[in-house]
């Protein structure tokens, strides 16, 4: 039978500092939010798009402390590294573009049913709002890349 305690979580380098940036990511995105907007919005603290890209913060932290901690040539470090190359991408393709469609859909359902209510009500159902805010631009994907960096670094000097 197998034996599992929260120890092997917390003992795991790569998972803390992907936790870590993960956090530190959607507390500065729901930051910036609230800066930029003047309003707190909590699914900022877990959703998905905006500044700084949190998934490049995780996959990067993950990359730069698998190659400090098991060097170039480890296996581990090769998967980080492809990893984050299929994240960051995906990012700025296709869900960018997937965010793109989202809002062309959202202004088709809110055209159509401007013309007749019940219409409206009808395409409420069938399509609900869908979330824009999918992918990121290049300057997220980067500042959250930098992110990953920045606590990978803390956590291998500091702890």
């Amino acid at each position: 039978m197998f034996d599992f305690s929260i120890s092997i979580l917390i003992s795991n380098p790569l998972i803390n500092v992907a936790v870590v940036s993960w956090c530190a990511a959607q507390i500065l995105k729901t930051s910036i939010h609230l800066f930029k907007h003047g309003e707190f919005k909590k699914e900022r603290l877990s959703g998905a798009g905006g500044m700084p890209s949190s998934h490049s913060a995780v996959t990067c932290s993950v990359l730069l402390t698998s190659y400090l901690i098991y060097g170039f040539s480890s296996p581990i470090f090769a998967m980080a590294f492809v990893l984050a190359l299929i994240v960051m991408y995906d990012a700025t393709g296709v869900r960018w573009a997937a965010g793109l469609h989202a809002k062309a859909i959202n202004y088709i359902v809110e055209y159509l049913g401007d013309e007749n209510t019940k219409d409206k009500d009808q395409l409420k159902e069938m399509i609900p709002k869908l979330n824009e805010s999918l992918g990121h631009r290049m300057i997220e994907v980067v500042c959250g890349a930098l992110l990953g960096f920045v606590i990978s670094l803390i956590g291998y000097f500091c702890f």
